[in-house]
């Protein structure tokens, strides 16, 4: 196995797993905990009892950046899965493209999110928001293992017309 298979590999691991965090992340209702009860981005739960949270603008905002984020990353990893399953296919550039978008969503969702609860006393942040940020750098090494990947792939076909002695 090749460094350009071994990089397309090891970006669609990172890509898997920061998918995994991100829709666990997501799902999961323990952003924030505090005394009595705990919350997430669609429901508050106090005293074993779970409710819907009302709108607000910025858990609107937190909540379409996470969902379109863990969108782009299901994309890049159905490329990156086409990527080393098919040898002629070559759109190491877009798979980045689309990681690295999606860890631009993940960032801007977990920033709003953080500058909401920053000021609130006795309110700690919970595992489902640290989920989030550990998906974030998944993302972008996943993006840059394919645009790695890539940059080999076109220096190998741009030297290949070169004669060579040894």
């Amino acid at each position: 196995m090749g460094v350009k298979r071994s990089l397309q590999s090891g970006g669609t691991m990172l890509g898997f797993l920061a998918n995994s965090f991100i829709v666990l992340s997501t799902a999961s209702n323990y952003w924030i905990r505090y005394s009595g009860g705990h919350s997430g981005l669609w429901q508050e739960c106090n005293k074993g009892v779970c409710s819907n949270i009302p709108c607000d603008n910025t858990l609107a905002v937190t909540g379409a950046c996470i969902v379109l984020a863990a969108g782009c990353g299901i994309m890049g990893l159905v490329m990156g899965l086409r990527l080393l399953c098919s040898e002629g296919y070559s759109r190491g550039q877009t798979t980045c493209a689309v990681f690295l978008i999606s860890g631009l969503l993940l960032l801007i969702a977990l920033t709003v999110y953080t500058v909401k609860n920053a000021w609130k006393d006795d309110v700690f942040y919970s595992w489902s928001y640290f989920l989030g940020w550990l998906a974030l750098p998944f993302c972008i090494i996943a993006g840059f293992c394919f645009l790695l990947a890539d940059m080999i792939m076109q220096s190998t076909d741009a030297i290949s017309g070169f004669p060579v002695c040894l």
